[in-house]
């Protein structure tokens, strides 16, 4: 039974020692997609001795304007529409389409044909 067990061991030992790679030996492995991809170095963080301050926010000065307005009134509306104006700015400075993700229709056909 001794035997069987030293046999059974040095059987396992063996098997155990082809299947574990050299620690120095990195190969990539197979990405699903999903998750963090494990072929690329881990992040780390870096922290600034001096961290640079804070961007100051274009529209902290209307919203506060506007917090002192009457709500819905040609001025309040005023404000507002400088708030969404410079909103749709900074999103717009910021999204990036790329030429090939835009289809452009054709000019001279109906959009809305059958589907014949």
């Amino acid at each position: 039974m001794v035997r069987h067990g030293l046999v059974l061991l040095t059987f396992c030992a063996a098997l155990t020692s082809c299947t574990v790679a050299p620690a120095q030996e990195r190969r990539p492995i197979a990405w699903d997609g999903l998750g963090r991809d494990p072929n690329r170095p881990p992040v780390t963080k870096r922290r600034a001795a001096n961290p640079a301050p804070a961007q100051d926010n274009p529209n902290q000065e209307r919203e506060r304007v506007l917090g002192t307005l009457r709500p819905y009134s040609d001025a309040w509306w005023a404000v507002q529409d400088e708030i969404e104006a410079e909103n749709d700015r900074q999103l717009g400075s910021k999204l990036m389409i790329c030429p090939r993700c835009v289809q452009s229709s054709p000019q001279g056909e109906d959009v809305t044909g059958s589907i014949r």
